[in-house]
């Protein structure tokens, strides 16, 4: 596999990192993951503008190079045709301590994936050994600081579930370990909005085009959902089971899917 590091590809036996990297010793850094399809970067310029936002957020300055050119470079260098892109930007290398240097060197990783084969429904849990905190800045922010989602989804498979629902510090519904939660409620198709502590997906944005609308949602609304699914940069995912009740609906997912490109 190639990747691009820095300012060009290079072969992954050759890629190096420094261990002095603030993205590996604090997880200071962004990451995107993107949909290649048909060759193409979909939402190639919602993707930009959140990673963007979120370096504004933390303070950090984005590298000086056509980003889109990198990306497109990479998929064409791995006969990316279908598949998956990351984009990692950490802080780069810096002293010992939490505050970044005055004139940080950032690091910058694109690396490529196949996409991987269809995920059946889902099968969620409500995690209860950790909550998104709704007051952080972080909460909009796609951090290479995951562990709270790691937490989340390690609870969920002792639980034999596919992943976890994370709530807030009020106790209401924010997002999963890796997507957006959809739920239809008395024939309304709603979704948690970014206050509740919720990540800015591509696709939830996608799908809110599409009609459906924001509100607070606690545990006890998605217990009496009709139809529940998942969206995340790779696409829409039915769910099954939330807490063991069984989720037949399948259909307002299925027409989105028909609907919007790489759902």
């Amino acid at each position: 596999m190639k990747l691009w590091l820095g300012t060009g590809l290079v072969e992954e036996d050759a890629a190096r990192l420094s261990p002095f990297d603030r993205g590996f010793t604090l997880g200071d850094g962004l990451f995107e993951t993107l949909r290649v399809r048909e060759g193409a970067v979909l939402r190639l310029s919602a993707h930009l503008a959140r990673l963007a936002a979120g370096a504004g957020v933390l303070g950090m300055a984005l590298p000086a190079l056509d980003l889109a050119a990198a990306l497109a470079a990479t998929a064409e260098a791995n006969g990316l045709a279908e598949g998956v892109l990351r984009l990692t930007l950490s802080r780069g290398t810096g002293p010992r301590g939490v505050l970044p240097p005055a004139e940080p060197n950032p690091t910058f990783v694109i690396t490529a994936a196949p996409l991987p084969a269809p995920a059946p429904p889902a099968r969620l849990v409500i995690a209860q050994g950790t909550r998104r905190n709704d007051r952080s800045p972080l909460a909009q922010v796609k951090s290479l600081n995951y562990l709270d989602n790691i937490l989340a989804r390690q609870e969920a498979a002792r639980r034999g579930a596919d992943d976890g629902v994370l709530l807030n510090t009020q106790e209401r519904v924010a997002e999963t370990s890796i997507a957006n939660v959809f739920a239809v409620i008395g024939g309304d198709l709603v979704t948690p909005p970014l206050s509740e502590g919720v990540l800015p997906g591509v696709m939830r944005a996608a799908v809110l085009a599409e009609g459906a609308g924001e509100r607070p949602l606690t545990p006890e609304d998605l217990g009496r959902a009709a139809e529940i699914f998942l969206t995340s940069a790779l696409g829409i995912r039915s769910v099954a089971a939330l807490e063991g009740r069984t989720l037949p609906g399948r259909a307002v997912a299925e027409r989105l899917r028909a609907r919007i490109a790489g759902a």
